[in-house]
């Protein structure tokens, strides 16, 4: 059974940093590339960042700096390190393994496999 389960989101203040990780298991974890995927009320579902098998990244243009991808093959887990976080940037953060071949894959179609979420919530 495919399973990607992520986790790390919680309250922070505007300005703070947090780490989600995203942990897979049920599918050849280091063959694919891995995403991370948003959906608030206001922004509906937005694409966040890429890596691919070989660890190659791509970051939505508003996250570039701020935000950094990384992968552990070896623990088959996916990582999203957020800094300067903002208010509008309150989501639900999702990661997604795209279909073989697609990279880097920036919409819902191209995702084979989604977890659950994990809920970040920006506040003062």
């Amino acid at each position: 059974e495919v399973q990607l389960v992520e986790s790390g989101g919680e309250l922070v203040q505007p300005g703070g940093s947090l780490r989600l990780s995203c942990a897979a298991s049920g599918f050849s974890f280091a063959d694919y590339a891995m995403n991370w995927i948003r959906q608030s009320p206001e922004k509906g579902l937005e694409w966040v960042s890429a890596i691919s098998w070989d660890g190659t990244t791509y970051y939505a243009e508003s996250m570039k700096g701020r935000f950094t991808i990384s992968r552990d093959n070896a623990k088959s887990t996916v990582y999203l390190e957020m800094n300067s976080l903002k208010i509008e940037e309150m989501a639900k953060y999702y990661c997604a393994g795209a279909f073989p071949g697609v990279w880097p894959a920036r919409t819902r179609f191209e995702y084979k496999y989604w977890g659950p979420g994990t809920q970040v919530t920006v506040s003062s």
